[in-house]
């Protein structure tokens, strides 16, 4: 689920003078005083968000996922999910650049960027598809009667079992024979296939036997799959500027559906049922290696790190934005709509399961199958169910569209970042109109009979282990490599104040411990994919790692690739070359740049230092434009 418990946050006032002056230009220039002068861009070229709630929103929009085990989920939270958003969040606003050009921090880790751009590729691939079928639902709720209610369909096969069916045969249109309470009936089809499981395995997806059989393309699929993508185009034309627009109705909207179908669900008769279910927890596995592993993992896949969108989100922050503010408002709102979602959802699933007379569990499911299988079944018991259909699946093509939204942005500001010059700048556009055509050919395939085969795939393997890996050595380069004192006075510059001693903690320490942990808890715990009783091919698994690896293997690559063109006479001196920071590493903007990222200019009083030119005429002083690229410019000394 996606959104929050958000409210109006302006641009924050600069932090107070106790905590002492953190740059030389006027609160108006950077943005951080609330007056008309905020509302203009600090970098004229790059663009800015238009105030902050419309980076909270979209950030909400981004991050958020469904429940967990309460408490290991709170502790991972705490310790883990919160401190990792921080770091992604001060680390793109600091140097105002994608998860690309913020490795000037450390050029021999840039491969960090590139297997982050990897991993936003395959997830935007797929995750349109999601929307896309989303689509597909919500259009076909357009009716009386929803096509999954009954088993009356040419596509249904004679073991299809519907619950309004077997409703039917207990009020007497069937033999007396027949007529036994739903229990009984639930029980003597226990392998039963509900309409809405055939409507989605026979009509939607005319599912095939084998991840190798792509068989035909679902045209209803490839149209929605173009609907998905076109308006994900619209809506980053401009690219913050207008999505930053959009995420006022896609990021709370889904909350008004959200409460909605809270309050339709606990006046159901079961729901309590079903609300204990989700709330109790199993104190016996508390102390099960894999529910503390699966509680990690939630939090960590769930607020989206080491994808690269909260860096880039960030990137469009004004310079002195107080994102320690924003990352716990987000982080929290992440966690309070999960456990909000799981209201909803287990309301209605008590109902089904009261309804049917069998235990919850038989019911729950989860992936695909809960948003596509039993929550669309479930819906068909409530009275107006077409209406409750349209409001679930706008629900969700809203909170997929926000996450979709960061991860096509992040491609695009790498692209143009990295590039820097002013011809990308102008044609923005028609990169964000390149990236979304290739994203939309590279999905047709995943909208084959084959096609969800592939999608689980992708999900399994392309976002999950490589994440992990990828966050530790952003963790590791940034607090050991760079140098967490460092990082800590870009932060005091940045914010007028150090990150407090938790975080400290938590980056130098706890969340690297945690991450090692989900990551050895991976490799333990790995079990070969499947798909209800489809085994994958070991070839097919065997691309699902190529997948994963494809994004880490960057990692070593780029800094072979760096430790060769960098200068030094031996391989340790290239080594510590090639870990520095480069010399453009710092803030976007020339006003930012203040202390140790000052311009090699004339010592002045104020600084105390005393600069020696690097020529006796003339010093070249690294100019660092509104894109972020660096330029040099002679100046006279």
């Amino acid at each position: 689920m996606s959104g929050g418990d958000t409210r109006a946050v302006s641009a924050c006032p600069r932090m107070a003078a106790a905590h002492g002056p953190v740059a030389t230009s006027s609160p108006e220039q950077n943005g951080a005083v609330p007056s008309e002068a905020t509302k203009k861009d600090q970098n004229l070229t790059r663009g800015n968000w238009g105030n902050q709630i419309e980076f909270v929103l979209t950030s909400v929009g981004y991050a958020v996922g469904l429940g967990a085990f309460m408490f290991p989920y709170f502790i991972m939270l705490i310790f883990c999910g919160i401190p990792l958003f921080f770091m992604e969040l001060s680390f793109g606003q600091f140097a105002s650049q994608g998860c690309l050009g913020v490795w000037r921090i450390s050029p021999m880790f840039k491969g960090v960027g590139y297997g982050m751009m990897v991993v936003s590729t395959y997830i935007g691939i797929y995750y349109n598809v999601v929307i896309c079928i989303a689509f597909y639902y919500f259009f076909s709720s357009m009716t009386h009667v929803l096509p999954w209610a009954y088993c009356n369909n040419p596509w249904n096969t004679p073991d299809c079992a519907g619950v309004l069916d077997a409703s039917n045969l207990t009020n007497g249109s069937q033999p007396a024979a027949l007529s036994a309470n739903l229990s009984h009936l639930f029980n003597y089809t226990l392998q039963r296939t509900s309409p809405s499981e055939e409507y989605w395995r026979l009509y939607v997806l005319k599912l095939s036997d084998d991840i190798g059989n792509f068989g035909e393309v679902r045209l209803p699929l490839l149209g929605c799959l173009g609907v998905s993508w076109v308006v994900v185009f619209l809506c980053l034309i401009r690219g913050v500027k207008s999505s930053g627009k959009v995420v006022y109705f896609t990021a709370t909207f889904p909350y008004v559906v959200l409460t909605i179908l809270f309050v339709r669900g606990v006046t159901l008769e079961g729901a309590f049922t079903g609300i204990m279910y989700y709330l109790t927890p199993q104190w016996d596995k508390i102390l099960e290696a894999k529910v503390w592993g699966d509680a990690a993992s939630q939090i960590f896949y769930s607020l989206g790190c080491a994808w690269g969108g909260l860096i880039t989100m960030a990137s469009y922050n004004k310079f002195h934005n107080n994102c320690y503010r924003d990352s716990v408002i987000i982080s929290i709102t992440n966690c309070a709509t999960s456990v909000y979602a799981g209201f909803v959802i287990f309301s209605i699933l008590g109902f089904m399961a009261n309804h049917l007379g069998v235990d919850v569990s038989r019911v729950a499911d989860h992936g695909p199958g809960l948003a596509f299988v039993a929550y669309p079944e479930a819906l068909t018991l409530l009275p107006i169910s077409p209406l409750w259909s349209l409001l679930f699946f706008f629900m969700l093509i809203l909170l997929g569209l926000g996450t979709q939204f960061c991860l096509l942005e992040t491609l695009v500001t790498a692209i143009v970042d990295e590039v820097g010059n002013e011809w990308i700048l102008q044609k923005k556009t028609y990169v964000t109109l390149g990236v979304a055509v290739a994203g939309f050919l590279l999905g047709i395939p995943l909208t084959s009979q084959a096609g969800i085969y592939w999608l689980l795939l992708m999900d399994n393997y392309a976002a999950s282990f490589s994440l992990v890996v990828i966050s530790c050595i952003m963790c590791v380069s940034i607090m050991y490599i760079y140098g967490h004192r460092n990082y800590f006075q870009d932060i005091q510059m940045m914010l007028g104040f150090p990150p407090p001693l938790f975080f400290q903690i938590c980056w130098r320490f706890v969340s690297p411990a945690i991450i090692f942990f989900i990551l050895i808890f991976t490799v333990i715990q790995y079990r070969p994919i499947t798909y209800n009783h489809y085994q994958y091919p070991g070839w097919a698994v065997a691309i699902g790692f190529l997948m994963a690896l494809s994004s880490v293997i960057c990692i070593p690559l780029y800094a072979l690739f760096q430790l060769c063109r960098t200068d030094g006479d031996t391989l340790l001196q290239r080594l510590k070359n090639a870990t520095k920071p480069s010399r453009d590493w710092g803030p976007a903007l020339l006003e930012h740049r203040t202390g140790r990222y000052a311009p090699t200019t004339a010592p002045s009083p104020e600084d105390g230092l005393e600069v020696q030119p690097l020529h006796p005429d003339k010093a070249q002083i690294p100019m660092v434009g509104s894109n972020g690229s660096s330029r040099l410019q002679d100046s006279r000394i």
